[in-house]
């Protein structure tokens, strides 16, 4: 709880503003109340797009990322709440996004896509989740977008998730790329891919504390990372950032520490876009949404 009091810090007082496109659930209602009262942020609830002043304006915004649209189609699409709402972040009218309660995330994800688009340098849209356990802050990833990843969208998620972990907790990230390998303990394709991320991503951030493949206690706990490794490096033992293989191994993981360890897991965050947004779980509490939102913001 101290990562999200800190967040809330950060964030209190700033005049942030957050855009809900499903302004008509009662939790994001009681959410935003919150939001105001404790002076976090001002929560915008898009409740009839249809009437907005700016429609025209954001179907202008719409088509100058998408010229071959037909007009008419533009224009409907920003009468619709989850890209209205991306359209209100694209022009500077709000600071962040957050949806889910009402919505899949394949629905998030396409608004998004379709009106903020992704970050320079950035193929992959991917999502992680603040893991609150034993002390430490952790950011797991992805564990809620990419099925099965190539070795290219893991260094994607990779370079994504250390960016996250770096502006959402003011450190530097450790990245470990997980497989059930550590240096080539084991021989098969899953491990070459991990191997082959490692790689791509060096060459994209030179300057970055990442490492694999390793396997998950070598990664975390220093006393097995010496046993295992020859050469330990600044992550192994020490990782902040596990990035999983596929989102079989990334979903199970985040979900076994939650209700087998008792780690508080928040999200899934979404990251690689070029403007802060946030998916939620359909049944997100009110204080799951506000924690959210608190995460999302304090990394403007």
């Amino acid at each position: 709880m101290a990562t999200i009091q800190s967040c809330f810090e950060q964030i209190r007082g700033r005049g942030l503003r957050v855009v809900f496109p499903e302004a008509r659930d009662e939790r994001i209602v009681a959410a935003a109340r919150r939001l105001h009262d404790e002076r976090l942020a001002t929560a915008i609830l898009v409740e009839d797009p249809q009437s907005s002043d700016r429609l025209d304006a954001y179907a202008g915004l719409y088509l100058e990322g998408r010229p071959e649209v037909n007009p008419n189609v533009a224009r409907r699409l920003a009468t619709k709440p989850l890209f209205h709402a991306g359209l209100m972040l694209k022009a500077g009218d709000a600071d962040a996004m957050v949806a889910g309660v009402a919505h899949p995330t394949a629905r998030v994800l396409e608004a998004g896509m379709l009106t903020i688009g992704l970050a320079p340098g950035i193929d992959t849209p991917s999502s992680f989740f603040l893991i609150l356990a034993g002390g430490r802050a952790l950011v797991f990833a992805d564990c809620a977008v990419n099925a099965d990843p190539s070795a290219e969208e893991i260094a994607d998620i990779a370079l994504a998730s250390a960016e996250s972990y770096r502006r959402l907790l003011r450190d530097e990230p450790r990245v470990a790329l997980l497989s059930f390998s550590t240096k080539g303990s084991a021989k098969h394709a899953r491990v070459d891919k991990m191997v082959r991320a490692l790689a791509l991503a060096r060459v994209r951030a030179p300057g970055l504390a990442i490492d694999g493949e390793l396997q998950a206690d070598a990664a975390l706990v220093p006393a097995i990372a010496a046993r295992k490794l020859k050469e330990i490096g600044d992550v192994a033992g020490r990782a902040n950032v596990l990035v999983f293989p596929d989102l079989d191994a990334g979903n199970i993981a985040y979900k076994l520490v939650q209700h087998l360890g008792g780690a508080q897991a928040i999200g899934p965050i979404l990251q690689g876009f070029a403007k802060p947004l946030s998916d939620l779980s359909r049944g997100a509490s009110v204080d799951d949404i506000v924690a959210t939102t608190a995460i999302l913001l304090a990394q403007v």
